[in-house]
């Protein structure tokens, strides 16, 4: 097959693939599993709690709440009903629209007179002839009731007796019987009489189905239960405010069980197809309530009465004990009542959440498109043109639902275009990735042949433009050399020579690249690593004397393996220095490596050198101990010439690592150490200056025991502590040097 063919057939193959998870999610979204609804819905909770609805004190709508003020002034819940029927009274006189009682009436009166005349405790204290028919507190609040546009409330409830709860609303059905898709009440709290025949309306209290928990979003307008439609409480509110006899419920014409709206005098309420209100919220307000002890005071209030004309009255309660708090979308605890005056509150101005088939069908639409053009471009430009594009559709469809929430009050949602588009996106960009990936590794794998693996690396991050040349830039430079290695070659044959090397090298490199060096060259038994290139690093200094000890360590577990036993332990001769170097793509126009190139290259070298004539491990330029004597243990070693370099250089010890650097007993040695140098700057005598030397060892034995060598030859190396002439500095140290190399 011709390359040509072959990326076609990829392409097409790709495409498909993008149209089968496009399928599955359109599948998916039509099962509507319950991760899909959960995730839908608390981004419908987003988008109120970005813009809740402001609350506006002059809707007619209000709370007459028994709150904690009034219990503790009337006592506990529930309260005699002759206190419930002076309540009525005082808001009929305060000119109440309508008043709807959140709670229920089940239960004849306790404190009823009547009642207490069949309790044993109060019969003997009664008269026999006391005629305590007209006592009863039922009948009494019945007579009130009567009299003023109110409101029962009747609860769902699944078993009990079948009581007869009979609607005072008449419910007009247009379209294909659409309330038998309503909620279904498999029965009623009764009302007990004769409160059932005195209230204006009865609604249902519920603001979500039997068994329903957790955050309330939908209420149910209608229900559906054996005595037929009842009304909930906040629509019988309003119809009996509004004087209307009649509720509309408006369905599909082609569709049984589906409605779609809800007409009562001049509104129209869009619904769910379950009959059901997307409650609009707005955080809870104060102005909202009033005490139901404020009402049943005495004197009349003038200032009460402008909150209560013309209004609808709702009478629940805040109290904690009562039980009557739910969660809102606003992720607020707030009474049922409170839910209830809401939805009347946006009937009132229009500001009804709608949801519908349309919207639904939309959303998948959303999808589709997203997954085919998230395919396309991906399948012809790649993964990153594909991310670009579907992030500037995925931002149209947010615009769109943001819009249409704000401005029309649509809830269109986008969890599931956008999800889907990141999967499809990701399981596609997945393939591309093991697609691009199979490629790369066969030709990493023929170029290998040809190239060093540096190169390869500088062509994946490169794009494959290498260029000859480089920039000048700091860097740190390291040299690390096996110490005896010639020795060493004598016990071995060449190959087992080769794989000593290669493990020691391994667990060498290892150490480096840990620190985020980058590994140059392996020079025979030796090792050249550099930092800050190509990956820039703050502290690369830091980070190269970090490494050398980390090296130290590695070569320490080498020497304890099995395959060392009966040689002679490898030791390192490490030598690291900072400056400006050249770094780049060095070699010919055909064969080139990426590498560095300066004199700190050949200050590193030559400081690795003066390890044999310092007699210690790990020895730093000046530079690199400035950026690590605050952090590692380290020591002053002398001002020592260069092979090929005209000036001295100043050299450090790194003794060790940052627990040692503040260990007390490196404290103490620090200390002696710089009396010892400033012994043999000032040419104190030598027994004095071998002695402290002494000290400065045995110090030394307990926390790093290669120093203790340093220490035993420091006296002999007076002359790189003397001050005088630089020329005969530098001279006299060449002689000692080269002797010392010799020897």
């Amino acid at each position: 097959m011709f390359p040509s063919s072959r990326k076609w057939h990829r392409k097409w193959v790709f495409f498909a693939a993008g149209l089968i998870l496009v399928l599955i999610g359109c599948f998916v979204r039509v099962l509507d599993p319950y991760p899909v609804q959960a995730t839908r819905l608390i981004y419908f909770d987003y988008l109120q709690r970005l813009s809740p609805r402001p609350f506006d004190p002059d809707l007619p709508v209000r709370v007459v709440d028994i709150d904690e003020v009034s219990l503790s002034e009337y006592g506990q819940w529930p309260w005699p009903r002759t206190i419930l029927a002076r309540m009525v009274d005082r808001l009929g006189e305060y000119g109440a629209a309508a008043i709807a009682f959140d709670m229920l009436f089940a239960e004849p009166d306790r404190y009823s007179p009547s009642r207490l005349a069949n309790d044993p405790l109060f019969a003997a204290v009664l008269r026999d002839d006391s005629d305590l028919g007209n006592l009863d507190n039922d009948v009494r609040f019945g007579t009130t009731i009567a009299g003023w546009p109110v409101v029962l409330g009747v609860a769902a409830r699944l078993g009990g007796d079948q009581d007869e709860v009979t609607p005072r609303a008449g419910i007009i059905e247009i379209g294909e019987n659409p309330g038998s898709g309503l909620v279904k009440v498999p029965n009623w709290t009764p009302l007990a009489p004769p409160l059932g025949v005195m209230a204006a309306g009865i609604g249902g209290v519920n603001v979500s189905p039997l068994g329903g928990l957790g955050v309330v979003r939908t209420v149910p307008l209608l229900w559906a239960s054996p005595e037929g439609i009842l009304p909930s409480l906040s629509i019988e509110a309003l119809r009996v405010a509004m004087g209307e006899p009649n509720i509309f419920a408006e369905g599909a014409l082609d569709e049984a069980g589906i409605m779609l709206s809800l007409g009562i005098g001049g509104f129209q309420i869009p619904t769910t197809e379950h009959g059901e209100i997307w409650v609009r919220y707005r955080p809870d307000d104060p102005r909202l309530y009033l005490s139901a002890a404020d009402v049943l005071a005495e004197e009349f209030d003038p200032a009460l009465r402008d909150q209560i004309e013309g209004r609808i009255v709702l009478v629940g309660t805040s109290a904690a004990g009562l039980l009557d708090i739910r969660e809102t979308s606003l992720g607020e605890s707030v009474p049922g009542v409170s839910i209830h005056a809401q939805i009347i509150e946006q009937i009132v101005i229009g500001e009804v959440l709608q949801r519908s088939d349309v919207t639904a069908a939309l959303e998948l639409i959303c999808f589709v498109l997203l997954g085919l053009i998230v395919t396309g471009v991906m399948s012809g430009a790649g993964a990153v043109p594909s991310f670009v594009a579907g992030g500037v559709a995925a931002a149209s469809v947010v615009g769109i639902s943001w819009a249409a929430f704000q401005y029309n009050s649509v809830l269109f949602d986008v969890t599931f275009p956008l999800v889907g588009g990141m999967v499809n996106f990701g399981v596609l960009a997945g393939y591309l990735f093991v697609s691009t990936e199979r490629e790369k590794r066969a030709i990493r794998r023929t170029f290998a042949h040809y190239v060093a693996p540096e190169i390869l690396d500088e062509m994946e991050t490169s794009g494959h433009a290498l260029e000859l040349g480089g920039e000048t830039q700091d860097i740190t430079v390291m040299f690390s050399d096996i110490r005896g290695f010639t020795p060493l070659t004598e016990t071995m044959s060449a190959t087992d020579l080769v794989k000593l090397l290669n493990e020691l090298f391994s667990s060498v490199g290892d150490q480096i690249l840990a620190e985020k060096g980058t590994i140059d060259k392996f020079i025979g038994d030796a090792v050249m690593a550099f930092w800050n290139a190509p990956m820039p690093l703050q502290d690369h200094a830091l980070r190269a004397a970090r490494a050398a000890l980390r090296m130290r360590a590695a070569v320490a577990g080498f020497n304890d393996a099995p395959k060392m036993r009966g040689r002679a332990p490898i030791v390192l001769a490490t030598g690291c220095a900072s400056g400006r170097a050249c770094v780049g793509n060095i070699g010919s126009s055909k064969r080139f490596n990426y590498t560095v190139v300066g004199d700190v290259v050949n200050v590193a070298a030559r400081i690795e050198q003066i390890c044999r004539h310092v007699e210690y491990d790990i020895l730093v330029s000046e530079a690199v101990f400035d950026a690590g004597k605050d952090t590692l243990a380290m020591l002053e070693a002398g001002v020592v010439p260069l092979k090929g370099k005209s000036r001295a250089e100043s050299i450090y010890l790194v003794v060790g690592d940052e627990d040692i650097a503040r260990s007390a007993g490196f404290a103490e040695l620090s200390e002696s150490h710089d009396r010892l140098i400033s012994m043999l700057r000032d040419g104190k005598p030598p027994p004095d200056i071998e002695a402290m030397a002494g000290l400065c060892a045995e110090l030394a034995r307990a926390i790093e025991p290669g120093l203790v060598r340093f220490y035993s030859i420091l006296p002999e190396r007076s002359a790189d502590f003397r001050p005088g002439s630089e020329a005969e500095q530098i001279a006299f140290r060449h002689f000692q040097f080269s002797r010392s190399a010799g020897a």
